[in-house]
């Protein structure tokens, strides 16, 4: 990696980045993300879709891996709800008719280990995932409805497998990236606005803000996050080189993010106090997304072993 490596986006991804996040502003309330638990937004979706954002590092859509670090960074920043990761990592690998069908938002993806798949309930394409080997399926039969953490809609199913699919490794890293991005500004949209509270909030006569315990947690969150950050672009621009590092550095990317963003969320809960646990709070849906997503298939396992493989262990 070069010493003048310039992580800062160019024009070109600076402006995508910008258009995701004017949408998610006009079209992704704190409302639409409170109610996407207990309904898919299939429209929101779809328009999202609109904007070729699910088509990103594919033969039929434009950009890289650093233009997938910049659309999560702002699609995380909203907490924005769905299988993006997962639809990131399974462009990899699906055939162009499958694929054609969900960068248009006309199919979500699932991509797990049977029998619990999540978004299973509202998914037309199946992956099923073991390691480093995958498989286009079909679901057979109903699928049972299961609740989990993030109100996502996950369910029970057994898959036929249809076909091998190649390409595993790639599709990892760039799930990984994508992923990395995301929690690092869902993450930090918990902190800045624990931070906002702090300041506002009076004890003994002054912001709690002012207390080193109230203080302090919240900076080292701030430092986890921003080196997670790096952290995701710098192993973007590697995977855009061609880099032989490049694959470590986004399971290492994922497992820094996961960990900055559950700090993060700790943290702010502690600073809400009782409002951090209330389900419409400032907190609720956000850390619930930030841990859901950590723990969703294909998980940090992959993440684990690449990384430990790079170091001979």
């Amino acid at each position: 990696m070069s010493a003048g490596l310039d992580l800062g986006f160019d024009d070109a991804q600076q402006a995508i980045a910008d258009a995701v996040a004017s949408f998610c502003r006009d079209r992704c309330s704190d409302a639409i993300v409170r109610a996407a638990a207990s309904e898919f937004p299939l429209a929101l979706w779809r328009d999202l879709a609109a904007l070729g954002v699910l088509a990103t590092a594919t033969p039929e859509g434009d950009g890289g891996a650093v233009e997938i670090v910049a659309v999560m960074e702002s699609l995380g920043r909203a907490v924005f709800p769905g299988p993006l990761a997962e639809t990131f990592f399974a462009m990899q690998l699906l055939p162009a008719a499958e694929r054609a069908r969900v960068a248009t938002g006309e199919a979500i993806v699932s991509v797990g280990t049977p029998p619990l798949l999540p978004w299973a309930k509202v998914a037309q394409v199946f992956v099923e995932v073991d390691g480093d080997a995958a498989w286009l399926g079909d679901a057979r039969g109903a699928i049972e409805a299961v609740a989990v953490l993030g109100g996502e809609p996950w369910g029970r199913a057994t898959l036929v497998r249809r076909a091998a699919l190649g390409g595993v490794a790639r599709a990892h890293a760039l799930g990984n990236l994508g992923l990395a991005a995301y929690l690092a500004a869902a993450g930090r949209r918990l902190v800045d606005g624990a931070a906002e509270h702090a300041r506002a909030r009076r004890q003994f006569g002054r912001a709690i803000a002012s207390f080193q315990a109230v203080a302090h947690p919240l900076a080292d969150a701030v430092i986890a996050l921003d080196a997670a950050v790096t952290l995701a672009r710098v192993a973007a621009c590697e995977w855009d080189a061609c880099a032989p590092a490049a694959p470590m550095r986004s399971a290492a990317a994922r497992l820094a993010a996961s960990r900055a963003a559950e700090c993060a969320a700790h943290a702010s809960h502690q600073v809400f106090g009782a409002l951090g646990v209330m389900r419409d709070g400032p907190a609720f849906f956000a850390s619930r997304c930030i841990l859901q997503r950590v723990a969703t298939p294909p998980g940090p396992l992959p993440a684990r072993a690449t990384l430990l493989a790079s170091l001979g262990l």
